[in-house]
């Protein structure tokens, strides 16, 4: 299977997840635009990986995300990945705490996909970076989870809207991933717990039955699977990559 003539754009591409998206979808033919705040980090990528281009832009603002449609040029598979995750017990969660995780984990997706589904003439994927905070609650991560939440609660209700075109969207939910953003939720459980990294990654992965971290190419290949032949059946869901958790 091969993916010659299409451009993908991956938001959040610049480290973890969008990057190892970036690399699966290039080796598979694919013209790849990358997106994120930081310039250098998407320079990075491309730098290593053939027929990756790198554009900086903020998904949370609607004039970044238009521009970055307009110098992408048209875009056949549109990946909403850009994310960011805080860690608070409720009643200490600040209203601008609150306010940022709605705006990248949710407003962004809104931007991102909306942008994309504008600019598609036929054949088109959407698809959008959730979690498995998106079909449970975890514990001192409210903001987050509810963000999570409404991007499967918009992909349902997109979906029902394009059904009738050759366009699907769907929702990825990994558990917690072997990246540089669990690394950072890692170290914060070993900050406030005194745990060491083995107990605090044994704390992360202890709703997953494998006890393991999602490896990033396991989500990469799922996104890769939506936008093959014999896909067009898939839409309008939220598809779990955590081990069998529920």
């Amino acid at each position: 299977m091969t993916l010659n003539g299409k451009r993908v754009l991956i938001t959040g591409g610049g480290t973890g997840l969008g990057a190892d998206m970036a690399a699966c979808f290039a080796a598979k033919g694919a013209e790849v635009v990358i997106s994120g705040r930081r310039l250098e980090a998407l320079e990075g990528v491309a730098a290593k990986v053939e027929n990756v281009r790198g554009i900086a832009a903020d998904v949370t603002k609607e004039a970044d995300v238009q521009a970055l449609f307009a110098a992408a040029g048209p875009v056949d598979i549109v990946i909403a990945n850009a994310g960011a995750s805080m860690s608070a017990p409720f009643g200490r969660t600040s209203l601008d705490n609150w306010n940022a995780m709605l705006a990248v984990n949710l407003t962004g997706v809104f931007l991102t996909l909306r942008e994309g589904l504008n600019q598609m003439q036929g054949w088109g994927r959407l698809i959008s970076v959730a979690s498995t905070a998106a079909l449970k609650g975890y514990a001192y991560a409210a903001p987050y989870a509810a963000a999570k939440h409404g991007v499967v609660g918009l992909t349902r209700s997109l979906a029902l809207e394009i059904a009738k075109r050759d366009v699907t969207v769907n929702a990825l939910c990994p558990g917690f991933l072997d990246t540089e953003m669990t690394d950072r939720s890692i170290q914060n459980i070993i900050d406030k717990t005194g745990k060491t990294r083995v107990d605090a990654i044994a704390a992360l992965t202890s709703h997953n039955p494998q006890k393991r971290l999602v490896q990033p190419r396991e989500v990469s290949n799922a996104a890769i699977w939506l936008c093959s032949e014999g896909s067009e059946g898939i839409n309008g869901q939220a598809v779990s990559i955590a081990g069998g958790e529920v």
